[in-house]
Parts: C-alpha cells; structure tokens; sequence
C-alpha cells in the first residue's frame, strides 16, 4: 500500500476514542494504522550515570597521582640513601678513640688486581692498622687460594717494610680454610703463622695454563691468519701449533718465579721449616702436618691468637670493603663475559 493509497483508504489512520473503543468491545481486530513513536529515554537517569562515571574517573585520577607521588619519593629516597653510603660506607671508618686492640685485616678470595684481595686494598688497611696507636698487633685472617704472584709481592713487601718502621708491632697470619700459594706467601712474611688442624696450607708452587685451539679449528675448517712484527710477538697463540722452543723458554719463566717464591717463603721462615724436599713441589698439606713441616707456628683461630697470644681480645676490621654500588654491579654480571674470555684466551701466571 503505498502513502497515497493510505490517505484515500477510509479505514487508515487515527479513529475517535469512542468508535475504537467500541470496536474493541464488539470483538473487532483493530486495524493497522500509523503508529505513535517511542519516547526518548529518561534524561535523569543518563545524566546520573555520566554523573558517576565522570566522578569515577577523577577518582581514578587523584588516586594515580598519590602513587606517582609516593614512588618519586621512595626513588628519591633510594637515591638519597644509595648516595649517604658512598659518602659514608659502612664499616670503613676506624674510630680513633677506641682502646686497645688488635688490628684484623682480611684476605678472602683470589688475589689479584681487580679482585677485594688486591695489594691496593691489602695494603692500604696494613697501613692503616699500622699507624693506629691503639693497635698492638695486626692480625692477618687468610681464606684464599692465591692468585697473582705480583699482587702477592707487593703485598709480602710492604709487611717487611711496616714490620721494620713499627718494630713494636706484631704480625700475626691466621689460615682458616685454606691459605695456599699466594696466600701462603703473604703468610710468610707474618711473625707467626696459626692455622686450623684441617686448614689446607702450603702449594708452594706457580702454575700456568691455558687451551689449545687448532684441532678445532682444522675440524671447523677455519684458518688462522696471524700477522707480527718479532719472531715471539704471538709467543704461546693458542689458535697455531705448539712450539717446543716457547714451551722451553716459558718452563724457564715459571721456574724462575718459582725461586722467588722459595726464597720468600725460607726468609719469612727461617729455620722453622723442616729439611723436607716435598715443602716446594706444590704439594698442600693440613694444619697438622703443616706444624709439623714448620709451615705454621701453632693451632687456633683469630680469636685465640688474639686472646691468647697477643693479650688484646678485641678485633678491630681495618679490612678493605666494596661500596654498596659496586656490589650492585657485581650482581648484574656485566663483567662475566669479559672474564670467560680472560680465561679462555689468556695464559695467566699464578702461584699454586
């Protein structure tokens, strides 16, 4: 039906109130016809609930910019705190009023340069605990493997030195787990030596080691291209074949530092060493047998020695510590790379 149809049909469209109701009385089926369009929803409503939303979101808001505040100060504070222990490390300031004591300085780990137990911090704590006129002894606790033959020196050196500048002061070396190569020659140079009767003591030796590459590298078929400037300049390259001339002449150097160690350690020593030709082959020996041997002076621990044999019970740390950042770093790893390849590249000299 089309809208002209629709306005000549009779029948379509709005009736009076009365004729439709009485078509509905007499049964009649209402009939098609326009129809009255839906009201819009109620606006009271809708506005109550942008009313709620809009006071939702300003909550959400002010609630998003109390965390923001509150995490800019905890990082300000982080950084405040983080900076206050670098100005002001724990533990590394020695209290110059304090009494009597024996002085303690640490040797924990490998020795070497970039390690804790670097000659620079060895060193600068003997220094220290040695100018401190409240020390009466210096005790040296030792747990270390060795390390580098130099780092060592420097450190054997310098307590000769100190001993002979404060004659007053004595050094005693302490092992706990072990005190071996390196760490036996920094020992040496003490007055005495105490060690537990299960400590690991002695290794007087030097060690050097490193890989070969070329079967590898044959099998991977890569080739080395090496270019140098003086016949040894690529002494000991691990990625060409071995030559028996630099393996004659390398032997040499570790024997010779060998001697230096020997010596070092018959100075430091004396006549208390046993007439024994196993003390030098690099062999480890117990806090026992080391007495025995004339490698130790006795039994006991720091405690002991301090109570028993220097008379001053109290231990004063002069030892060297990392700064909160540098422990931070450590922890991230940065340098484990750097170090497999050191070991993997590099024939490094040691005392073992």
């Amino acid at each position: 039906m089309t809208d002209w149809d629709s306005d000549n049909n009779p029948d379509w469209g709005d009736k009076p109130v009365g004729q439709e109701s009485k078509d509905q009385e007499g049964g009649a089926k209402p009939k098609a016809g326009r129809k009255t369009p839906n009201l819009p929803p109620e606006t009271g409503r809708d506005w109550k609930l942008i009313e709620k939303l809009v006071m939702s979101l300003q909550s959400e808001q002010r609630r998003s910019r109390r965390w923001g505040i509150f995490f800019k100060f905890l990082t300000f504070g982080y950084l405040f705190l983080l900076l206050f222990m670098l100005k002001f490390p724990l533990g590394d300031t020695i209290d110059s009023a304090t009494g009597k004591h024996t002085a303690l300085v640490e040797i924990n780990g490998p020795i070497a340069a970039d390690e804790l137990a670097s000659a620079d911090n060895i060193v600068g704590a003997l220094r220290t605990a040695f100018e401190e006129k409240n020390a009466v002894a210096v005790l040296l606790r030792i747990n270390s493997p060795g390390g580098s033959p130099v780092q060592s020196g420097y450190v054997y050196d310098e307590i000769k030195r100190l001993r002979e500048e404060y004659p007053e002061k004595k050094v005693y070396a302490v092992i706990s787990d072990v005190g071996a190569s390196g760490a036996y020659y920094i020992a040496s140079a003490a007055d005495e030596i105490y060690a537990n009767r299960a400590s690991l003591v002695g290794s007087i030796g030097v060690v050097a080691g490193g890989f070969g590459f070329t079967g590898v590298m044959e099998k991977l078929g890569v080739e080395r291209r090496l270019y140098t400037a003086g016949d040894n300049k690529a002494f000991l390259d691990p990625f060409s074949p071995e030559q028996k001339e630099e393996v004659v002449f390398w032997q040499s150097v570790l024997e010779n530092t060998h001697k230096q160690f020997i010596e070092a350690v018959k100075a430091g020593r004396g006549d208390r060493l046993a007439d024994d030709e196993r003390l030098f082959s690099g062999l480890i020996w117990s806090g026992e047998q080391a007495q025995e041997l004339g490698l130790i002076d006795g039994l006991g621990s720091s405690s002991f020695v301090a109570r028993q044999i220097v008379g001053q019970e109290d231990l004063v740390d002069y030892s060297r510590r990392k700064s909160p950042l540098q422990d931070i770093v450590d922890q991230l790893g940065v340098a484990f790379g750097e170090g497999f390849a050191g070991q993997m590249l590099e024939s490094r000299l040691e005392l073992r």
